[in-house]
């Protein structure tokens, strides 16, 4: 088969050929029919992940189907179409996956740091890391809501709006355009907040009843203007995007930051404590919060604006999503 290798931290994206991989037994071998380019790759491409070992191949937007199954696994027959994201596997017995916090596991494996991910016409997946593809969904779509859709996905659902609540997505990027279209689906009064006016047309279209150019008006008065924010989805990764929104939640409104900041945030304390508001974060989901995630995109026609690309052009796909020129999501077709 043929697979893209990060060697060493800095190296560049290598294609070479390996042998195809046997599943252990409690894995499954996925045929790869599409795989998204996320920002966390840059893990593998610039090294600093905690026990990374190389040569790796990165990538954790697995879409594709089940090609073989080890000797334990019941779940899974050959044929079925499956996704596997972010979260790549958890131990059962640690103190979290006893109380069902997957995603929290102490000794959980990531799909593409901890293990060989989805830049390869094959790879080998823990059986209970898999999500199901709705058979109406394309890969190339399916691939991308598997990181950045269940993020936005899971995060809205597990907050306290209900519909009807102001909610606000922050950046309408490769996260922001899929939390769009979700905060519209599930009946939200959604209002996009962008620093880019240009965008106002596009953030209509995926379901914004609300524009506030962030570049020319105060966004936190904004959102007061419109009775108050009850959540205020951060995809931003900006610490003083994330500062300017806080002063537009509403009482018990709700900051939930899924774009992380390289540089820390300075929150205004006094505000949270008169609105009884919070500054919370939020990390994807496991492989059943990934279907639910499937499944909903499915049922309401959310998918994601993707440009695609061969295994040979990893590098220049993974520049232009590092660089933001992606529109909005780079998905590599093996």
């Amino acid at each position: 088969m043929r697979a893209v290798v990060v060697t060493e931290p800095g190296a560049d994206f290598e294609v070479v050929e390996r042998d195809v991989p046997d599943p252990g037994p409690d894995e499954v071998r996925v045929a790869v029919d599409a795989c998204g380019i996320c920002h966390s790759d840059s893990y593998v491409k610039a090294g600093g992940f905690p026990g990374l070992e190389y040569p790796r191949v990165p990538g954790h937007e697995v879409a594709g189907h089940v090609d073989s199954v080890g000797e334990n696994v019941t779940a899974w027959s050959e044929g079925d179409r499956v996704g596997a994201g972010w979260h790549g596997g958890h131990c059962f017995t640690c103190d979290p996956c006893r109380r069902g916090q997957f995603l929290q596991c102490e000794n959980a494996e990531i799909t593409g740091l901890t293990f060989d991910g989805g830049y390869a016409e094959y790879a080998t997946v823990p059986a209970e890391a898999l999500a199901r593809i709705p058979d109406d969904l394309d890969a190339v779509d399916a691939a991308p809501l598997l990181c950045a859709g269940v993020t936005t996905f899971n995060a809205l659902r597990n907050s306290g709006a209900q519909p009807g609540d102001l909610v606000a997505v922050q950046g309408i990027g490769g996260l922001g355009h899929l939390g769009l279209q979700y905060a519209h689906a599930a009946g939200f009064e959604t209002v996009a907040l962008s620093r880019s006016p240009d965008k106002r047309d596009l953030a209509l279209e995926l379901g914004a009843d609300h524009f506030v150019d962030a570049s020319a008006e105060d966004a936190a008065d904004a959102l007061q203007e419109l009775g108050g924010a009850r959540v205020v989805l951060g995809t931003a990764p900006s610490a003083s995007a994330i500062e300017s929104v806080v002063g537009g939640l509403g009482i018990d409104g709700e900051l939930v930051v899924v774009g992380v900041p390289h540089e820390a945030a300075e929150i205004d304390v006094q505000q949270l404590v008169m609105s009884r508001s919070a500054v919370e974060g939020w990390a994807s989901g496991h492989a059943r919060d990934s279907q639910d995630t499937l499944e909903f995109s499915a049922l309401r026609d959310v998918t994601p604006t993707v440009e695609t690309y061969p295994l040979e052009e990893a590098e220049a796909a993974y520049d232009r999503m590092m660089e933001n020129e992606a529109r909005f999501r780079a998905v590599l077709e093996p």
